[in-house]
């Protein structure tokens, strides 16, 4: 029986959001087999113990402090469990904080790497990315806590001169829509700048697009696969966190009403973000289809996409025939897979260096 530790909660704003996709994760890796040692990380940052941390996820316990007394690379080097399971979006996890803290300790774990994770939570970064890679993205401005208190005036007029209304203000390092607000006038722009100056110091003003979001989700290490695309109908002016986790009212079409060969062009544009990130194991791609135009534009990748049961994620795979115990298997499997590949690599770089030093 494979030993999986499940990391959950951390310090960002989708705190709670990550409980509700460990939660869900957990009860399918448990009726396939697996034993699941939940690893709460507390909104204080330090961990808590795996008897508490299971108090947390299965009945809503108090998650605001860790238990200093636990140390979880002992615990980890101690043999407890076989490998990580990380959940926890956003900063402080999915930016690649915790898959560094993991490589430190030797371990195997699900999903992408320090720099694909770094790189695809930063969506600057990201989007200089895509556009090496000849991916089409929208329109944007960037600009700097820094910038904006001394050189304000100017931004406003570059972000007036470079783009037309709306706009969507995003803080560059955030998830769930967490910080994003439609403007729809110049007049809302520079407290829009200020709210999502809030979640992180830099921030995106993209030129917002009549469009349908499509997603697909990819799971693979060097070759991946992507699933049938899928349609968020939002409930509101457009697909915020309230819509995602609170409400519940926005629409999930699976799959999509597209053309067989705009799927196609979807699903090789999804590989090829995926793949210009370096990402593995799992990640959601997310898509605008401009209405009028017909232009596909990529958004963004989340390189730990939510797994709730209203996710579009596990559903898009099942709508591909991949069910969700299956999923959670395959994505187990995956991180054995590249924590051997990466050992023997590491493995022969060090038999290389002790052979050199011999000659030397």
């Amino acid at each position: 029986m494979t030993r999986v530790a499940l990391i959950f909660g951390g310090r960002s704003a989708e705190h709670d959001v990550s409980i509700l996709s460990a939660r869900s994760v957990g009860a399918t890796a448990e009726k396939s087999g697996a034993a699941v040692i939940p690893i709460c990380i507390a909104k204080d940052g330090l961990f808590v113990e795996p008897h508490r941390s299971a108090g947390i996820l299965h009945n809503g316990g108090d998650s605001a402090n860790g238990d200093a007394a636990f140390a979880f690379e002992s615990w980890w080097r101690g043999g407890n469990a076989d490998i990580v399971f990380p959940l926890i979006h956003g900063t402080g996890g999915e930016d690649g904080s915790l898959p560094g803290f993991l490589e430190t300790l030797g371990a195997p774990y699900v999903g992408s790497g320090v720099a694909a994770s770094a790189v695809a939570m930063d969506k600057g970064h990201m989007k200089h990315v895509f556009a090496a890679a000849k991916l089409p993205i929208v329109e944007y401005v960037q600009l700097s806590e820094a910038e904006w208190k001394s050189e304000r005036d100017r931004l406003m007029r570059a972000i007036h001169n470079s783009l037309r209304l709306p706009y969507f203000v995003k803080p560059a390092n955030s998830g769930s829509s967490i910080g994003v607000t439609k403007v729809k006038s110049e007049t809302n722009l520079g407290a829009a700048v200020e709210f999502a100056l809030r979640f992180d110091d830099k921030v995106l003003v993209e030129r917002g697009i009549d469009a349908r979001e499509i997603e697909v989700s990819v799971l693979g290490n060097e070759n991946p696969e992507a699933s049938v695309p899928g349609e968020i109908v939002a409930s509101r002016d457009f697909y915020d966190y309230e819509d995602k986790y609170a409400d519940g009212k926005s629409t999930l079409v699976i799959p999509a009403k597209l053309q067989k060969d705009r799927v196609e062009e979807i699903r090789r544009f999804a590989i090829a973000a995926f793949k210009a990130v370096g990402a593995a194991g799992f990640a959601r791609v997310d898509f605008f289809l401009e209405r009028g135009t017909n232009r596909l534009y990529v958004n963004e990748i989340n390189t730990t996409p939510g797994f709730t049961s209203i996710s579009m994620y596990p559903k898009l795979w099942e709508a591909t025939e991949l069910k969700y115990g299956r999923l959670i298997e395959r994505l187990i499997e995956l991180g054995f897979e590249r924590h051997r590949s990466r050992g023997s690599r590491s493995q022969g770089a060090m038999q290389w260096l002790s052979e050199a030093t011999k000659i030397t």
